[in-house]
């Protein structure tokens, strides 16, 4: 749908390109003789517009299709879809497959249609939810030019005037770690946040900045690539061992495959958890339940959460703007990586 709220047609794709009708519907259905340069211009143009040739996702959008989509966005940065140890997807997925069965729609895991490399019948649903957006993702601009209800679990960073999104407790999560870390005697606290710029990075790093200043401690963060897997937590916990400063004492890290491999390091080093170092993983994982010793974490409560998305996105469908998106609350699992006494 372009800017001015007119779904984008073919005419709109030809007239961008400077071709014929004709010539788009070649390039695009691979059809007819059309040099590879205009068929790229006319490609270019159809992504930089957000046309779809697909004729279901076209001429059936007044009409309920019974299928809603779904994106998870931090699948698509991972090196697999299924990455080991992380469960929480799958039961995300899991979840919202059976909230939609529950209330009449099927559900299409769908990849990043914006690249390309997914069919036009993709789009053909009725609306979409996208777990974890990127800053100004590409995504929610494909849909929004389509004409395409959608909802978000998790803000869109960089994009405030986008609000139909659920807040995932991640501000909430983060005060009830640092109590948790408090309480058992933490007096450095440092935080190991991802790279993928979604709000669960941005968030908790803005709600650690703010605990820090409240505290007078100098903040103390460091980031792994989410596709480091273990290795990057290992990283993370070199770079704390050869700093020059004392290791953090309390150490919140957001995600359980870095978690894990930061423990395992710092242990090899020497160091005892959680006599010297203790963590929190903001995210539990098949990882944070099999360490040694097992990882206290924050269990994000993956089917309260797929539920009340699919809920939000069926109320948007039937026209209900009034309804403001769900709160869902998470569960913080004690573990051995933080049994000290309550101080």
């Amino acid at each position: 749908m372009s800017t001015s709220g007119r779904r984008v047609t073919i005419h709109d794709v030809a007239r961008n390109a400077g071709v014929s009708i004709t010539t788009v519907s070649h390039a695009l259905n691979g059809k007819g003789v059309v040099a590879e340069a205009t068929r790229q211009r006319v490609v270019n143009a159809a992504a930089t517009l957000g046309y779809s040739a697909d004729a279901i996702a076209r001429g059936l959008r007044s009409n309920r299709l019974g299928i809603l989509g779904l994106v998870i966005r931090p699948l698509d940065t991972l090196d697999s879809y299924l990455p080991v140890g992380v469960d929480y997807f799958v039961r995300f997925a899991g979840a919202a497959a059976v909230a939609a069965l529950d209330r009449g729609f099927g559900l299409m895991l769908v990849r990043d249609p914006t690249t390309g490399t997914v069919p036009g019948i993709a789009l053909a649903v009725d609306g979409f939810i996208i777990s974890d957006p990127v800053g100004n993702d590409p995504v929610i601009g494909l849909l929004k030019r389509n004409g395409i209800p959608l909802v978000t679990v998790g803000r869109d960073v960089e994009r405030p005037d986008f609000t139909d999104w659920i807040g995932t407790g991640t501000v909430a999560d983060a005060a009830e770690v640092f109590a948790h870390l408090l309480d058992r005697g933490a007096q450095r606290v440092a935080l190991v946040a991802g790279t993928d710029s979604n709000a669960w990075n941005a968030d908790s790093e803005i709600a650690y900045r703010s605990w820090c200043a409240g505290r007078g401690q100098k903040a103390i963060v460091y980031r792994a690539d989410e596709r480091s897997g273990e290795s990057g937590g290992r990283i993370v916990a070199d770079a704390m061992l050869y700093s020059g400063e004392p290791v953090p004492d309390g150490i919140y890290c957001l995600t359980g495959r870095h978690a894990s491999g930061l423990q395992a390091r710092l242990r090899e080093s020497g160091l005892t958890v959680p006599g010297d170092v203790m963590i929190v993983a903001g995210s539990d994982s098949e990882q944070t339940r099999s360490s040694t010793p097992a990882i206290t974490s924050v269990d994000l409560s993956p089917e309260a959460t797929a539920t009340a998305a699919v809920d939000f996105l069926l109320c948007r469908l039937d026209g209900d703007m009034r309804s403001g998106p769900p709160s869902v609350t998470n569960v913080l699992r004690s573990r051995e990586s933080t049994n000290r006494p309550v101080v």
